[in-house]
Formats: C-alpha cells, sequence, structure tokens
C-alpha cells in the first residue's frame, strides 16, 4: 500500500512539473541595441555639424575643416563622421547613385540637393538641405560654408533634383 502511495505522488508530481514547464514561455531576443541611436538622431547630428561648420573656407578638393571644403566633400565629411554612410566623392557620382530620388516637395532634413550651373546644363553643386526650404552648403572659391534659401531667384531656376543617401523619413 506504501509502495502504491509513493507511486501515485511520483506520477502526480511528475504530471505537475510537466504541464508546469510547458506554460513558460521563452523570453524574447532583442537583436537591436537598446543604446543604438536611431536614424532620425543621426540625421539630425549631420544637420548640426552642418550647422556648427558655417563660415568654413570654400576650397576646392578640400577634405576636412582645417583644409575646407568643396561642396561634395562637404556631405562627405557630414555624412562619414556623423552618420557612418559613405558618399561617393565626386557631385555627379553622388547624382547618378542609386540613392533615392525626392521630389521637391518631399524634401526632408539631411537630403542631398542638387543643382545645374556653369552653363553646360549638367549637376555640378549640391548642398545639404536643413528644413523650411534652406540648405547648408560649400558655395565656390573665395566663399564660405553658408546657407542659402531654395527659393533664391539663381537656387530655384538651377535646382534639379534631390537624393536621400540615409533611411530616415
Amino acid at each position: 500500500m506504501l509502495k502504491s502511495f509513493y507511486c501515485l505522488v511520483i506520477v502526480s508530481l511528475s504530471l505537475v512539473i510537466s504541464s508546469a514547464s510547458a506554460s513558460l514561455q521563452p523570453r524574447p531576443m532583442f537583436i537591436e541595441s537598446l543604446n543604438e541611436p536611431a536614424i532620425t538622431d543621426v540625421i539630425d547630428n549631420v544637420v548640426d555639424r552642418a550647422h556648427e561648420l558655417l563660415g568654413t573656407p570654400y576650397k576646392w578638393g578640400g577634405t576636412s575643416e582645417d583644409q575646407g571644403f568643396d561642396c561634395s566633400s562637404f556631405l562627405v565629411y557630414l555624412f562619414k563622421t556623423e552618420a557612418n554612410i559613405h558618399l561617393p566623392r565626386i557631385t555627379v557620382a553622388m547624382h547618378r547613385s542609386k540613392a533615392a530620388t525626392i521630389k521637391r516637395n518631399a524634401l526632408k532634413p539631411g537630403d542631398a540637393v542638387f543643382f545645374k550651373g556653369n552653363g553646360r546644363g549638367q549637376v555640378s553643386h549640391v548642398g545639404l538641405y536643413i528644413g523650411e526650404g534652406k540648405f547648408i552648403h560649400s558655395p565656390r572659391t573665395g566663399k564660405n560654408v553658408r546657407i542659402d534659401s531654395l527659393n533664391n531667384t539663381y537656387w530655384n531656376k538651377n535646382y534639379t533634383t534631390a537624393k536621400r543617401f540615409h533611411s530616415a523619413g
């Protein structure tokens, strides 16, 4: 009789343990790091850094704050240092890239805006859109990094398109 009592207890305990373990759910695993900044925060850093560089001299072929920047190297520097995004080095290559083309009415801060000029009708200048119809760029020899309006007669007439080199938006 004692033997059958022990058997009953063991069977009951095994049933309780198996039903309890069946109701346990595995803890979810998070692939994304909680410390990783959102892409919109990173693009905000790109725009903020561009503002910090206002007044930096234009330098054809320059690639740093100390040397100065031409228009494309300005964007290459900003995206590389602030967002770890590598852009083509020259304006035409940026424009021809497979990055998303953005309509003018859909521009968001951090988009690259392209302009034609030089009398040949091809893309020859790029700047960083910062919102409210404005962009920051390194215009030309003898000038410094500055903010201009897309509605300015010259820039409005020569605007061609925009590209988004990031996934925010």
